[in-house]
């Protein structure tokens, strides 16, 4: 008979030092030990003074000593062992095939320490699950319940806020749980999500004080949602957002399209997110600008008090700003303005731009005679001379000058005037002070074109208002209202801020002109300007002086004035590529849909449609992190949809900087109960075909 070859034996002895007490490694009344004895049943391990023995099989006695070895390594940190930890330091080492973490280093590692406690991993695929959060951008925690999934990437936001490795978090879930419809709970909107986002909540209060966590609230660093509230950030289908070739609704945008950022420069649409019919709102900035967006839509702010300290922007929805728009007597929320003049594509003009804007400001376009100009300075008469092709500018009076054709031997006494023709090609031709205009190709046209229209705007009917103590700002006055939009227009695309008023003709002092009196026949329109530092508005030499001798315009400013409700609207979210997020909408301003530095959440991602999980995961903004936990076992969606969360897996799988944790039953950090039951769900569902 053919015996079977026993295993070799061998002993081991470990000796605790002196200044740990016996009762730290072998735990109280032997609870420690009698969990190593019954781990190790074929061992016999003996304890005498400080010193332990373990006889029997070689590989048995060697994890016994690696064992004991681990737990000192703990105990050095100062952090207890429970029985809990021993057994899970067993596992680990019973189940290690070349793996570089020890028990040891996953039960030191520290995540989080609040309110007098410690938060770490307890197994090794929690550890390696939490590295994955430090080293990856998008990851995804998938196992079953209990395995700590929410709850240690809870504690990985918490840790980067406050160390400011993040600006916000914001925590969220699919509201969608064994077949419950809200509509059919009682309370309100807030009252009936409460449930779904209970966990988040108490996750929430074990690492952060409770007193401060509404005050964070309030102010947007923590913000707890159920996931349909991330796509709700949008604007109405017609609302204007710039591009390229000028204004286009944002309904009509398609990804791949290109919109205006921040920096002027063009950027990629990224994605194009339909919303359905929201609750819209007005926002007024004070300089008149306004757009029209959903409550919930994104803002880029900051108070005085974030500018006194040198803070950073911070991200508001809209929602969050109502009832708040005041400090004292002052507008709380700064708008962030363009960092540079927009960049339109250069295009062709027939006139010189200058030339074209001392035309509109002092130029008498009607056609029903030679095109003439008006002013007191020489030095406008001759630069507009020199800016125009074959046309003398002839001095009929003191402020009269007429624009003639330069004849040349041969020509035909019929031919048109130069100024006529291109004001023809223009639609300029006929245009009186109260109806002129700029041109789109000027409107739309590079930043030099512009400016230079611009200063030949303000050169003719503008000027410079010193005031004591301050920087300078401009004004111009038109009696047209289509030029004052356009001035407006030309301002806001170089940087800067325009605010205007009118003056009634009614009831004005009349003016006066070769001594007799001149009524007032259309309203006048005062446009008050601040520019950006670079950008200078005159040419005129004794405009551009004052200004100069000023301190120039200062940092032009834009704060939110009031936010109002406008009804229901159709609405649709857009992402770009640019670094901030940013995009120029309606009256240049600002905002945007991405979440820039935050920590986001998503928990329970197993409920996520397809869909849904697409919008979340492109709603990833520059310098944040996303977690994404959920169980695939435990899906409550309607029969018939599929799981994003099941769906994303096969497509993001590889995919770099994205991140897959899978947990099991082993690290199932509740009652030992859960693991077990999991286990036996599992194994049924195996035997069933599940």
């Amino acid at each position: 008979m053919t015996q079977t070859p026993t295993r070799p034996q061998a002993t081991a002895r470990f000796t605790v030092p002196a200044k740990h007490p016996m009762v730290t490694i072998l735990g109280s009344g032997d609870k420690l030990l009698r969990v190593i004895e019954k781990a190790f049943p074929a061992t016999d391990i003996h304890v005498r003074g400080n010193e332990v023995s373990a006889t029997g099989d070689d590989r048995e006695v060697a994890l016994v000593q690696r064992l004991f070895d681990e737990m000192m390594l703990v105990l050095r940190t100062g952090q207890p062992m429970t029985e809990d930890a021993v057994e899970r330091s067993i596992a680990m080492l019973r189940g290690e095939e070349g793996e570089g973490e020890t028990p040891a280093e996953v039960l030191t590692q520290n995540i989080l320490s609040s309110r007098g406690r410690t938060i770490r991993p307890k197994t090794l695929n929690q550890k390696r699950y939490v590295d994955a959060i430090d080293k990856h951008t998008v990851v995804f925690g998938i196992g079953p319940a209990g395995t700590g999934k929410t709850y240690l990437a809870m504690a990985k936001a918490v840790q980067a806020l406050q160390s400011k490795q993040v600006n916000r978090i914001i925590l969220t879930r699919p509201a969608v749980e064994a077949g419950e419809r809200l509509g059919f709970l009682p309370g309100t909107l807030y009252e009936k999500i409460d449930p779904y986002l209970r966990p988040l909540y108490d996750a929430l209060h074990d690492m952060i004080d409770p007193d401060s966590i509404p005050r964070l609230m309030a102010a947007g660093t923590i913000e707890v949602a159920p996931l349909a509230y991330m796509r709700g950030r949008a604007q109405p289908v017609f609302t204007n957002v710039l591009t390229p070739d000028g204004w286009r609704p944002i309904g009509d945008l398609r990804v791949g399209d290109l919109v205006i950022g921040s920096n002027g420069e063009p950027t990629p649409v990224l994605g194009v997110y339909p919303q359905g019919e929201k609750d819209i709102y007005r926002v007024t900035a004070q300089d008149g600008s306004w757009t029209l967006c959903c409550g919930e839509h994104l803002w880029t702010v900051r108070t005085a008090s974030d500018k006194r300290r040198d803070k950073p922007w911070r991200v508001l929805e809209t929602k969050e700003m109502i009832g708040n728009l005041r400090a004292a007597h002052a507008r709380r929320y700064e708008l962030p303005l363009l960092t540079a003049p927009v960049r339109f594509p250069e295009r062709a003009v027939p006139m010189d731009p200058y030339a074209l804007g001392l035309l509109l400001g002092d130029g008498c376009l009607t056609g029903s005679t030679t095109p003439s100009f008006s002013t007191e300075d020489p030095e406008l008469a001759a630069a507009l001379e020199a800016a125009l092709t074959d046309v003398e500018v002839r001095r009929k009076s003191r402020v009269d000058y007429t624009l003639n054709r330069v004849k040349a031997p041969g020509d035909v006494v019929t031919l048109e005037n130069p100024v006529t023709r291109t004001l023809r090609v223009l639609d300029l031709l006929g245009t009186r002070s109260h109806s002129k205009f700029v041109p789109d190709d000027y409107l739309h046209n590079s930043a030099e074109v512009r400016l230079a229209v611009l200063q030949g705007l303000l050169d003719a009917d503008g000027g410079p208002v010193v005031q004591a103590g301050r920087t300078c700002r401009i004004q111009y006055t038109t009696t047209s209202i289509l030029l004052r939009d356009d001035v407006i227009s030309l301002v806001r695309s170089l940087g800067g801020v325009a605010y205007t008023r009118r003056r009634a003709a009614e009831g004005r002092t009349p003016g006066m002109a070769k001594g007799r009196e001149v009524t007032h026949r259309h309203d006048a329109h005062i446009v008050d300007i601040r520019l950006p530092e670079g950008i200078e508005p005159f040419r005129l030499s004794r405009k551009l002086e004052t200004y100069r001798a000023a301190g120039g315009g200062g940092s032009p400013m834009r704060f939110v004035d009031s936010i109002e409700p406008a009804g229901r609207e159709e609405a649709v979210c857009i992402q770009v590529a640019a670094e901030d997020s940013l995009y120029v909408t309606q009256d240049y301003l600002l905002t945007h849909n991405t979440l820039n530095d935050a920590f986001i959440i998503l928990d329970e991602a197993q409920n996520t449609s397809p869909e849904q999980m697409k919008m979340f995961l492109t709603r990833l903004g520059f310098d944040s992190k996303i977690v994404i936990t959920g169980d695939v076992t435990q899906i409550d969606l309607p029969g018939g949809t599929k799981s994003g969360l099941r769906q994303v897996q096969e497509i993001l799988e590889g995919v770099t900087d994205v991140h897959f944790s899978y947990l099991t039953s082993r690290d199932v950090v509740r009652h030992k109960l859960v693991g077990r039951i999991v286990d036996a769900y599992e194994q049924y569902d195996s035997r069933n075909g599940k």
